[in-house]
């Protein structure tokens, strides 16, 4: 099993990684692939903890997510795919071999979003009460996955010399880079705790929804700045160009509903 070295000199570590965990029956399993589980399972301990918010009950989140999870997948995939085309034209039966990453989070999101707006539109559900319901989760989600590209050493950033940068080998020359899979893991992590404490005391339906999406778009578009594998359309960014527009537009959505909020609950007061 090829071992990969990664050095966190601010904690005087030097660890020796493996991309794969273990094999059953002659198949590799990824540790990718079991963070990403592992974020899963995390996110619906989440959602059963909080069960019968906006009167939603958790079987109503685990009939969404045998839904959402898989086509929430493909669609993170299909998302890295178009925007890897050219390699994977050339080598097409890379195209379903996941387990060593190449999931693009915003593929997924939006992905999970449609299909959660069809599941409330045929079951009669509210959608912006099951949105709020599984912001949180989504972000919880998201916080603990990032590990999965610690492992596999990649999603990292530029050359830096800050004290928390983590040092590589590649191509057999090592160079310290910004640790930008920590850096998300830890704001998704500040967005779910967040989040957690705002579902206590929701304002409007929609609210927990728009801040997650607001406030992601603006750490990822951040954090895209400083990595080197960013997904590109001609010399463009492809998450800071998304990043930007889910920012402008949700901030908008969620200022005109919080301020139509403020002014029906005057309009109740009186």
């Amino acid at each position: 099993i090829k071992m990969q070295i990664v050095e966190i000199p601010i904690l005087n570590l030097k660890l020796k990684i493996s991309k794969i965990a273990f094999n059953i029956f002659g198949i590799d399993i990824y540790w990718y692939a079991l963070i990403i589980v592992v974020s899963i399972v995390s996110a619906l301990f989440y959602c059963k903890k909080i069960k019968g918010k906006y009167g939603i009950k958790f079987e109503t989140i685990l009939n969404v997510c045998i839904l959402v999870i898989p086509i929430g997948i493909i669609c993170a995939r299909l998302y890295y795919v178009i925007f890897n085309l050219k390699y994977f034209i050339e080598n097409p039966m890379q195209i379903l071999d996941i387990r060593d990453g190449g999931l693009a989070i915003y593929g997924g999101i939006i992905g999970g979003i449609v299909t959660i707006i069809l599941y409330c539109k045929k079951h009669e559900i509210n959608l912006f009460d099951l949105l709020d319901y599984l912001a949180p989760a989504v972000a919880l989600a998201q916080s603990i996955g990032r590990w999965g590209n610690f492992v596999n050493i990649e999603a990292y950033g530029t050359q830096t010399s800050l004290p928390w940068k983590m040092c590589i080998i590649e191509n057999e020359i090592k160079k310290c880079v910004h640790p930008t899979f920590l850096y998300e893991s830890l704001c998704t992590f500040l967005i779910f705790l967040l989040l957690y404490k705002l579902q206590q005391k929701r304002r409007f339906k929609g609210e927990i929804f728009y801040l997650y999406l607001i406030l992601y778009a603006f750490v990822r578009f951040w954090i895209e700045g400083i990595r080197i594998d960013s997904l590109m359309l001609k010399n463009f960014r492809i998450s800071q160009i998304l990043s930007i527009a889910i920012f402008i537009l949700f901030l908008g959505i969620f200022t005109y509903a919080a301020i139509r909020n403020h002014i029906m609950s005057k309009k109740v007061k009186k």
